[in-house]
């Protein structure tokens, strides 16, 4: 189950237990906020359009914290003027969990069978007790590995690593600090280039000195060394 939400008058496509970068929210971190413009659900297949929003749908969120986006270089120039000016950007974010679609947590489950006849009501009952038995393990392993997967150190603390570079590093199983210091810049362009335009472009030559620091605790000659650097280089 999806839905399709204005937020700050952008369009995202959110999903129940879903993290969501949107431009920087007016709201506290730990904070509950309702979306209530919701433009599209689709519950398994039946697709609802609102004109333009749907009517009594919600999406219920929590802001978990507030962040700046990777760092945008602007180069202005003026040939035979003697002018040139560089310029930085950091968009300022705010990190959504979207905990529930039309105000029902859970509502992306699928309703459970009917019950079997009395007649066949024993066999039934061993079937269910052996699908149960075997649905819990299939979910036990990804639910473990999920959590193992989430569980980490903020990359974005990394001068030149945005949420979205985060993103591909913990696909890769790169989550703490730890395991990015313990990568080679060739190690990190090797995750980046394939995924081409500004990713191949970074140069990730510092980031797994930034980060040894970083799970050495040492952030005051970090941030001292940070405010040196441009895009992490």
């Amino acid at each position: 189950m999806y839905a399709i939400v204005e937020i700050a008058g952008l369009q995202y496509k959110v999903e129940q237990d879903q993290f969501v970068y949107v431009n920087r929210l007016d709201a506290q971190e730990g904070d509950k906020i309702t979306l209530d413009r919701v433009l599209l659900i689709d519950n398994n297949g039946t697709v609802t359009i609102g004109a333009p929003a749907i009517d009594g749908k919600t999406i219920q969120a929590q802001v978990v914290k507030h962040l700046k986006g990777e760092k945008v270089i602007v180069f202005k120039k003026k040939r035979r003027k003697g002018y040139q000016k560089k310029n930085g950007h950091r968009q300022s974010l705010t990190q959504l969990l979207i905990e529930s679609i039309a105000g029902v947590a859970g509502t992306g489950k699928k309703p459970a069978a009917k019950a079997a006849p009395a007649k066949a009501e024993k066999t039934s009952e061993a079937k269910a007790s052996k699908a149960a038995s075997k649905d819990e393990s299939e979910k036990a392993a990804p639910a473990k590995k999920s959590a193992s997967k989430t569980a980490g150190d903020d990359l974005t603390k990394i001068e030149g690593i945005g949420p979205k570079v985060k993103e591909l590093f913990n696909e890769s199983g790169i989550v703490t600090f730890s395991d990015l210091a313990a990568k080679s810049s060739d190690e990190l362009k090797a995750i980046l280039e394939p995924k081409g335009g500004r990713y191949a472009a970074m140069d990730p030559s510092t980031w797994p000195k930034q980060a040894e620091m970083a799970a050495d605790g040492n952030w005051d000659e970090l941030k001292k060394w940070q405010d040196e650097l441009n895009a992490g280089v």
